[in-house]
C-alpha cells in the first residue's frame, strides 16, 4: 500500500515495496531548551538550520512541532512550516498540540503534509478527520483509546482498526491512514517490545496500512541507548514499520543496512552511497 505526501517540488512514496522512508524528528522544543526560546521570541532560524541538517542527514520528511511553555502556536506554527518550506524541499508532517494551530498551519502549507496526529479517542476522531478530509492530508493514527496506551497488541490493534474505519466512513483512504503502535520503555517493562513487534506485525497482515513509531522511546533509561535503538528499529521494519520517526544523522546507517539484508537495496547501491558519504564527512573532519 502506498501513501503519497508531498512539498511544492518533491513528491514522497512510503511503501512497504519501497526504501524505509525517514521522518525527521528534531524540530521540536521538548528538551531542547534554545529551539524553544528561538520559538518565543519569534527566532526561527534554529528550527530553520535543523530542517536544514536532517534533510542533508538523510530525512525524506520532517517532523514540525512548536509546543512549548511560552510559545503562542497559533502564531507561531505556520509561520515556522513556511520558514522551513523555504529552506528545504522534502514535505511537512505538522505536528500538533492545539487543533487552531494546525488550521492556520494547513492553509499556509503547499502540497500534501501528514497529520501528526488523530488518536482512538472519540474527541481527537471528530476534531481531526474532518480536516484531514477537508485539505486532503495523510494523517499519523496513534493507538490510544479513551482509556489511554492499551497495555496489550490486541487493544492497540483494536484502536488501529478503529481509525482506520472512523477515516474510511469520513471518505479517507486508507493509504493515508500512517498508523504508529508506540513504544514504552524498557526501562520499566522487559515485554514492551514485543508487545509493540506483535501490534506492528499484527496491523501489517490486517490493515495493510503504513506505520510509523517513534522508536527511541523503546531505550528511555537505559545506557547505550543507540545499540537498543538500532536493534529495536531494524526489527520494527521488518515486522511491518515503514516510515520511523527519528532522528536520521543518528540512525539512517542502520536503515540502510536493514534495507539491504531485506532486499529492498537493488545492488546496495543505496547502501553503498551512504557509506561513501559517511566516509568524506569523516575525511572532512565534520
Amino acid at each position: 500500500m502506498d501513501t503519497t505526501v508531498s512539498s511544492e517540488k518533491q513528491v514522497v512514496v512510503i511503501s512497504d515495496k519501497g526504501p524505509t522512508v525517514l521522518l525527521g524528528e528534531r524540530i521540536n522544543p521538548s528538551g531542547k531548551k534554545k529551539l524553544a526560546e528561538a520559538l518565543k521570541s519569534g527566532d526561527f532560524s534554529y528550527a530553520v538550520r535543523e530542517a536544514v541538517a536532517q534533510v542533508e542527514a538523510g530525512a525524506d520528511i520532517l517532523d514540525v512541532n512548536v509546543a512549548a511553555p511560552g510559545v503562542d502556536e497559533v502564531a507561531v506554527l505556520p509561520e515556522v512550516v513556511r520558514a522551513v518550506m523555504e529552506a528545504v524541499q522534502v514535505p511537512l508532517c505538522i505536528d500538533i498540540n492545539k487543533l487552531e494551530a494546525l488550521k492556520a498551519a494547513l492553509k499556509v502549507y503547499k502540497g500534501k503534509p501528514i497529520i501528526n496526529s488523530v488518536t482512538g479517542e472519540e474527541k481527537s476522531l471528530n476534531e481531526i478527520l474532518p480536516l484531514v478530509k477537508e485539505y486532503h492530508t495523510a494523517v499519523i493514527g496513534l493507538t490510544i483509546g479513551d482509556e489511554g496506551i492499551p497495555k496489550d497488541s490486541a487493544k492497540r490493534v483494536a484502536v488501529a482498526h478503529k481509525i482506520v474505519q472512523r477515516a474510511e466512513s469520513y471518505g479517507i483512504p486508507r493509504e493515508d491512514v500512517i498508523i504508529d503502535c508506540l513504544c514504552l520503555t524498557l526501562g520499566s517493562d522487559s515485554n514492551a517490545a514485543l508487545v509493540t513487534l506483535e501490534a506492528i506485525r499484527r496491523v501489517k497482515e490486517e490493515l495493510g496500512v503504513n506505520q510509523t513509531l517513534g522508536a527511541s522511546n523503546i531505550s528511555f533509561g537505559l545506557p547505550d541507548r543507540l545499540i537498543i535503538n538500532h536493534a529495536f528499529l531494524a526489527i520494527a521494519v521488518t515486522a511491518g514499520v515503514t516510515c520511523p520517526t527519528v532522528d536520521a544523522a543518528k540512525v539512517r546507517a542502520a536503515i540502510l543496512s536493514a534495507d539491504l539484508i531485506l532486499g529492498r537495496d537493488r545492488f546496495a547501491q543505496r547502501y553503498i552511497k551512504g557509506f561513501r558519504e559517511r566516509e568524506k564527512k569523516t575525511q572532512s573532519g565534520s
